[in-house]
């Protein structure tokens, strides 16, 4: 009737249909649904940032999540063949939501019955030392190929809508004291890491995440990139140097949502990491967005399989000569002059389906500070943008904004 969603997705607040999710990794180089894909060429892994569950948040039972989880598990599975998926845990996958208690929480309070299930799950792509400490935190390292080690955070550990963490919000489930020996071991034998999780560092509780932008400092050697999903919008968070707060030295790519909430496209993105020889960085060098564009694809006849497309690629959209944190300092400043340049970004960050409202003055401002924190509340990070708006009220616009 009048109103209904379409079949592929909808502009609303309205998650997707498990078919256009299957349609997105049919059509990928490594999928296994155009005939030529054997799940070892185009790839060479993926990063899954979390969030399976739908938003219908308040009807949802330990059951329907696990049913999530193993569904869309054994779709990757499936689609993606023998390519290798290292996963990270979403503030949805509980139930409640954002229910996560720290480990020391036994009997049937604890997350036990998820990460016990996620680690089934996930057997194939992970090391039994991975899944050990899965099945205790939600967190674990495994090797990627040889000179790159993966890290993958639980962010829950640190989010600001998960009530367990009054009792301790420092480091809850002595994750981050974890992280520095992982850490510590790599720089100790040469290899670089990358670092997954869900919820963006500075989406984290404050003490969390000004402990993790120090450990990100003392390490800026070993991190090579890191990955995080939660907002849905196609964006980044700049870390600096402590003493200065003005020599970036890492950044932190979030990634666009598959989801279509709240009145996005689908979208994905695919990122060009330097590969697997003696001395490399392992940094990422490039990376481009990919979406179904829901007007379109909604009007294709039925039966027919949706057009995705690139939006765009970051280095040629944004005229960067490299994708270093440097560069995307770079274009903070740039954006900062160049209306026509910010306005773009802002088209992108809503994966091609901006707002009605456009983004004026308050809100570029808000933005902009935004992409050059790396870690909670701290007005100093702002301070080189000179914003017309007191800090208080750019953080309020900051949180106005948040779709998730």
């Amino acid at each position: 009737g009048p109103g209904a969603a379409g079949f592929w997705g909808s502009y609303s607040k309205c998650d997707l249909p498990l078919h256009t999710i299957d349609a997105l990794l049919a059509q990928l180089p490594n999928g296994t649904g155009n005939g030529t894909g054997n799940g070892t060429d185009g790839f060479a892994a993926a990063y899954w940032t979390g969030d399976i569950p739908a938003h219908d948040v308040w009807q949802q039972s330990r059951g329907d999540q696990l049913r999530a989880l193993r569904t869309v598990t054994a779709l990757l599975r499936a689609r993606l063949g023998g390519l290798r998926v290292f996963p990270a845990v979403g503030n949805h996958e509980a139930t409640p939501v954002n229910a996560f208690p720290p480990p020391y929480v036994h009997g049937n309070r604890s997350a036990a019955w998820l990460y016990d299930a996620m680690a089934e799950a996930w057997q194939d792509w992970l090391p039994p030392a991975a899944l050990h400490t899965l099945r205790v935190g939600g967190f674990y390292t495994a090797q990627v190929w040889p000179g790159l080690r993966l890290v993958s955070l639980n962010m829950n550990f640190c989010s600001q809508a998960n009530f367990w963490l009054l009792i301790n919000a420092t480091d809850p489930a002595g994750q981050l004291q974890w992280l520095i020996g992982v850490l510590a071991d790599a720089e100790r034998d040469g290899e670089k890491v990358h670092i997954i999780g869900h919820i963006p560092p500075a989406h984290c509780l404050r003490s969390w995440s000004w402990n993790y932008y120090r450990i990100v400092n003392r390490f800026e050697g070993t991190i090579a990139a890191q990955f995080f999903g939660h907002t849905h919008l196609d964006e980044f968070e700049l870390f600096y140097d402590e003493e200065t707060l003005s020599r970036p030295v890492s950044v932190a790519f979030v990634a666009p949502s598959v989801t279509t909430y709240i009145n996005l496209n689908p979208g994905y993105r695919v990122y060009e990491v330097a590969g697997s020889y003696p001395g490399s960085s392992h940094a990422v060098l490039d990376h481009e967005t990919f979406i179904l564009n829901l007007t379109e694809a909604n009007a294709t006849p039925p039966g027919t399989a949706p057009p995705w497309r690139r939006l765009y690629g970051a280095r040629q959209a944004y005229g960067l000569p490299a994708a270093f944190p440097a560069d995307w300092d770079r274009l903070v400043r740039r954006m900062q002059g160049d209306e026509w340049l910010f306005q773009l970004f802002w088209f992108h960050l809503h994966k091609g389906h901006p707002p009605r409202e456009p983004c004026g003055g308050p809100c570029k401002a808000a933005l902009l500070c935004a992409l050059r924190s790396g870690r909670a509340a701290d007005p100093a990070l702002c301070r080189p943008l000179r914003p017309a708006l007191p800090f208080p009220r750019v953080l309020q616009l900051w949180q106005q904004r948040r779709l998730c």
